[in-house]
C-alpha cells in the first residue's frame, strides 16, 4: 500500500481524484422502450445522462449504481414512447434547401416544408397549369421586388416534357421566370430572364453544357446563371437567413442530431457560406451538429492549387464550433447526376443514346484524391452511374497502391447504379457506401422507359447486394434530392417500391434493423464519428430521436408516417412545435 501511495503521488493524482463522487446532477430518462442500436443491450427502458452524455442504460434497478446516494431527477416523459439514437444524415447540402425554400417546389412529387405544402405535378399538363398559377400569383404580388425573377424548383423533363424556353416565353412573355431542375444541376431560363441577366447568345457559345436555343444551363454552365451579380439575391443575409431557419427546423422535424455537408461553396463563394452556416447554427437551441466537407469543384473553379486549398481548409478547421466543425472530408465529383441523366453508364448506355458527363477530369479527381489521401483525409466520392464507379475502383486501388490505409473509409456518395462485380470489387477494397434509397423510389419507373431499360432501373441503390457483400451502408437525403426525413430512406429502402406503386428488385431490399443502423451507427462509422454518436450507451453523447411508434411494429409501407415528438440533444429535450 506504501508503494502505490508513492506511485500515486509521483504521478501528481491525490486521493480526492480517486474518490470522486462523480456527476453531481444527472437525469434518467425512462421510456416504453429504447432501442439502442447496440448488439450487446439491444433494448432498455431507461437511461442515465448527465453533462450532456450518457452514463448508463438498461432498467431503473441496473442504473442503481449510478443513482443510490446522489441527486436524480426522473423524466418519465418517454414513458408511452419509443427512444432511438439520433438520426444522422451523412449527405446533406445545408446551403441547398437555404436557397430553394426561398421559392416554390413544383416536382414530380409532393413536398411538405416548414414553408408550406406543395403538391406534385406528374406529368406536363398538370405542371404547366400550376406553373401558370404561381406565376401569376408571384408577378401580381404589389409587394414583391421587381429585381428578383420568379424561381421556382423541381421541374423535370421526363415528367414535364418540352417545357423549356419557348414553351415558358408563352406563359410569360415579358417576366422573367427561371425554372430549377429537379436535379439541382440545371436551371431553364425564358427570353425575358435571360434579358434580366443580361446573359447573351455570343457569350455561352462553344459550351457543350448550354443550349441557349432552349435556355438550359446545365451543371457548370449552370454557374454562369447563379453566379451573375443579379442572382444575389439568393444570399441576401435576411432570406439566406430565413433559409438556414427552415434547413435547421427540417433537420429537428426529421429527427436529425448530425449531419454531415457533402460540399461547402457550391455556390461558389465558400467563406461566404460557412459565415452564414456559423451564424445560423451557432445559436443557443439549436438541436443538431454538422461537420462540413471542402469540395473538389469549388478549388478548381476559384484556381487553387492543392497546398492553396488545404492550408485554406485549415484556415476553416481553426474556426470550428460545436455546431460547425470540420473534420478532415473531401470530396470528390466524378460523373454528373442521376436526376438530370448526365451520370456515366457503361455499354449499353442511355436508350436515347444521350451521353453522360464528366465533372472534372478524371486524372484531375485522381490527383487531387491522391493529394488528400496522403493528408490523411477520408474522401468522398460523388458517383452515379456504373462507368463512374469503375473510376472509383480505379483511383482507390491505385491510392492503396501507393500509400496503403488499412483503415481509409472512402466512401460512395449516391450509389445510383452499380454492378454486382463492382459492388464486390467495393467491399475487397473497404469502400463504404452512402446511397439515397429515394433514388428508386421516384426515377425507376420512367427511367426503366425512358433511359436505362427495365434490369438496371429496377437494381438501381443496390443495398441488398451491398449488404450481401458486407459493405458498410448509410442512408443519406441529399436534400433536396430526398426529403429530410430518415424515416422516408428507412421506408424506400425496406420496400422497394416506387412512387407509382411498381416493385423494385425484392433481392434488393435491406431488413428494418438494417435500414436503421444505416441512419444511426453506420451513419456515424462512414463520418468516423461512431465513438461519439450512433448508439445508446455509456460515454457517448446523449443524442435521441423520440418516436410515437416502433418501427419494428408498424408495417413497413408506414415507417415514414411514424409521428417524431422531437428529440433530446446533448440532454435537452427538444419537442417538435406542433
Amino acid at each position: 500500500m506504501k508503494k502505490l501511495l508513492c506511485y500515486l503521488l509521483a504521478v501528481g493524482l491525490s486521493c480526492t481524484t480517486l474518490t470522486a463522487q462523480g456527476p453531481s446532477k444527472i437525469t434518467v430518462f425512462t421510456a416504453k422502450k429504447i432501442i439502442t442500436m447496440e448488439t450487446a443491450i439491444p433494448e432498455a427502458t431507461a437511461v442515465a445522462v448527465a453533462d450532456g452524455r450518457i452514463l448508463a442504460v438498461g432498467d431503473l434497478e441496473s442504473l442503481k449504481p449510478w443513482t443510490d446516494g446522489r441527486k436524480v431527477t426522473y423524466d418519465s416523459t418517454f414513458e408511452n414512447k419509443i427512444v432511438l439514437p439520433g438520426f444522422i444524415d451523412p449527405h446533406v447540402h445545408p446551403s441547398l434547401p437555404a436557397v430553394l425554400t426561398q421559392f416554390d417546389f413544383l416536382a414530380p412529387e409532393e413536398w411538405k416544408l416548414p414553408t408550406g405544402d406543395f403538391p406534385g405535378a406528374l406529368n406536363q399538363e398538370a405542371y404547366v397549369a400550376r406553373l401558370k398559377e404561381l406565376g401569376t400569383a408571384y408577378f401580381e404580388n404589389p409587394d414583391r421586388d421587381p429585381d428578383v425573377p420568379y424561381v421556382v424548383w423541381g421541374f423535370h423533363q421526363l415528367w414535364h416534357g418540352d417545357t423549356y424556353r419557348t414553351k415558358l416565353d408563352e406563359l410569360f412573355p415579358n417576366d422573367p421566370v427561371i425554372l430549377w431542375h429537379r436535379s439541382f444541376h440545371e436551371v431553364v431560363l425564358n427570353t425575358a430572364a435571360l434579358e434580366h441577366l443580361g446573359i447573351t447568345e455570343a457569350e455561352t457559345a462553344g459550351n457543350h453544357e448550354i443550349d441557349y436555343a432552349k435556355g438550359l444551363f446545365s451543371e457548370l454552365g449552370a454557374k454562369m446563371v447563379l453566379a451573375n451579380p443579379k442572382m444575389a439575391f439568393l444570399f441576401d443575409a435576411e432570406r439566406y437567413g430565413q433559409g438556414m431557419q427552415n434547413f435547421v427546423e427540417m433537420l429537428h422535424q426529421g429527427g436529425v442530431t448530425t449531419a454531415m455537408d457533402m460540399g461547402v461553396g457550391i455556390f461558389g463563394n465558400a467563406d461566404q457560406e460557412i459565415g452564414l452556416i456559423h451564424n445560423t447554427m451557432d445559436r443557443e437551441g439549436v438541436a443538431s451538429r454538422i461537420v462540413l466537407t471542402p469540395i473538389i469543384t469549388y478549388f478548381l473553379g476559384a484556381g487553387y492549387t492543392m497546398d492553396q486549398a488545404h492550408a485554406k481548409i485549415q484556415e476553416w478547421t481553426e474556426a470550428s464550433t460545436d455546431h460547425v466543425s470540420f473534420d478532415k472530408h473531401f470530396k470528390l465529383m466524378l460523373d454528373g447526376a442521376i436526376f438530370s441523366g448526365l451520370s456515366q453508364f457503361e455499354y449499353p448506355g442511355y436508350i436515347d443514346g444521350h451521353e453522360g458527363e464528366w465533372l472534372a477530369p478524371t486524372e484531375t479527381t485522381y490527383d487531387w484524391g491522391e493529394y488528400f489521401w496522403n493528408k490523411g483525409y477520408q474522401l468522398h466520392l460523388h458517383t452515379n452511374g456504373d462507368k463512374s464507379t469503375n473510376v472509383l475502383i480505379d483511383h482507390i486501388g491505385r491510392m492503396l497502391d501507393q500509400k496503403p490505409r488499412l483503415d481509409h473509409r472512402a466512401t460512395l456518395e449516391h450509389f445510383a447504379y452499380s454492378t454486382e462485380s463492382q459492388i464486390r470489387s467495393m467491399g475487397e477494397l473497404n469502400v463504404l457506401i452512402s446511397a439515397n434509397p429515394y433514388y428508386q423510389y421516384i426515377l425507376s419507373d420512367i427511367y426503366a422507359e425512358r433511359w436505362l431499360g427495365e434490369d438496371r432501373a429496377r437494381n438501381m441503390v443496390a443495398l441488398g447486394m451491398a449488404k450481401k457483400y458486407g459493405l458498410t451502408i448509410g442512408l443519406h437525403s441529399d436534400c433536396p434530392m430526398a426529403p429530410l426525413s430518415p424515416l422516408t430512406l428507412v421506408e424506400t429502402a425496406v420496400n422497394r417500391q416506387t412512387i407509382n406503386g411498381n416493385s423494385n428488385n425484392a433481392m434488393q431490399k435491406i431488413s428494418v434493423y438494417d435500414a436503421l443502423r444505416a441512419i444511426t451507427i453506420d451513419a456515424a462509422f462512414i463520418m468516423r464519428k461512431e465513438n461519439q454518436i450512433g448508439s445508446i450507451v455509456a460515454g457517448k453523447m446523449a443524442d435521441f430521436v423520440i418516436l410515437e411508434s416502433d418501427p419494428f411494429e408498424v408495417a413497413p409501407s408506414n415507417i415514414s408516417e411514424i409521428e417524431i415528438w422531437g428529440t433530446v440533444y446533448e440532454g435537452n429535450l427538444h419537442p417538435i412545435e406542433k
